[in-house]
């Protein structure tokens, strides 16, 4: 349209000062014509564009493609190109690789829960442990100074804290069945990393194994050292008690009259 009052402009000046001038009134109107020409031209093309069928087959473009959808002009027409997103290398080594990298990170986490349920238990245990080692060392010191009724009634509590102990020791057995199963899982899971290419999540792995496995054997550790100690406690009450028999037996055979032990 600028183009057209240009050349409208143009034509019209020429005309006025030059109407003498065939030759150049000839050529005016045929660059007004052209002029003309170009209008119709760019009318044309943008009714074409601007079309309901043109409409339709834009809308219906993919999701993936419409908010990549750019639009520019190329000389005087308009056109949409969509550019897609780079397809992802979905080979069957990167899909086995990422399963793997899943494989680990499942493995990592049944270690992590059954290794702090497997410290847990442990560390009751040895608590009960400690417990009846304090109750039978109480016992220990009182033998010989306590009334029937009251030697009845702590050896009720020391039975009642034996009971703790061996439930104690079921609960650890149970957790170690689990955590056993969790360390061959991910000793499983970092062979198969390795094996696929992901080297990294086989390290981390491995890391989780040895830092569970410390984990555990300093609370089995302290486990072990209370046994001891309640085994040893239960030797010293058997000499406790072996001691106060048998002075119980000589300070009888000291309170029977002499006419008893004297030979006939």
């Amino acid at each position: 349209m600028q183009a057209f009052r240009n050349c409208s402009v143009c034509v019209s000046g020429s005309l006025l000062t030059g109407r003498t001038d065939f030759l150049l009134a000839r050529r005016n109107m045929a660059a007004l014509r052209l002029s003309s020409a170009c209008v119709q031209l760019l009318k044309d093309r943008a009714n074409a564009l601007c079309s309901r069928p043109v409409q339709q087959r834009l809308l219906r473009l993919p999701e993936v493609a419409r908010p990549n959808a750019v639009a520019f002009s190329v000389g005087s027409g308009l056109c949409a190109v969509p550019f897609t997103k780079q397809v992802e290398n979905l080979s069957h080594e990167s899909l086995i690789r990422r399963a793997s990298c899943l494989v680990t990170d499942s493995a990592n986490t049944y270690l992590s829960q059954t290794t702090l349920a497997l410290v847990d238990a442990l560390t009751q245990y040895a608590k009960a442990l400690h417990t009846l080692i304090s109750l039978q060392k109480q016992y220990i010191s009182s033998i010989g100074k306590l009334t029937t009724v009251e030697e009845d009634s702590i050896w009720q509590v020391i039975i009642g804290q034996r009971v703790e102990v061996g439930e104690r020791l079921e609960e650890c057995k149970h957790f170690e069945s689990n955590w056993m199963n969790a360390i061959n899982i991910c000793e499983l899971s970092a062979e198969a990393a390795y094996n696929s290419g992901a080297e990294h999540a086989g390290t981390t792995t491995k890391t989780n194994l040895q830092v569970a496995q410390s984990k555990v054997d300093e609370v089995r550790q302290i486990s072990k050292e209370a046994e001891k100690k309640l085994a040893e406690t239960k030797a010293e009450e058997i000499q406790r008690m072996a001691e106060y028999a048998s002075s119980i037996k000589i300070q009888d055979l000291e309170d029977l009259p002499e006419a008893y032990l004297r030979e006939d």
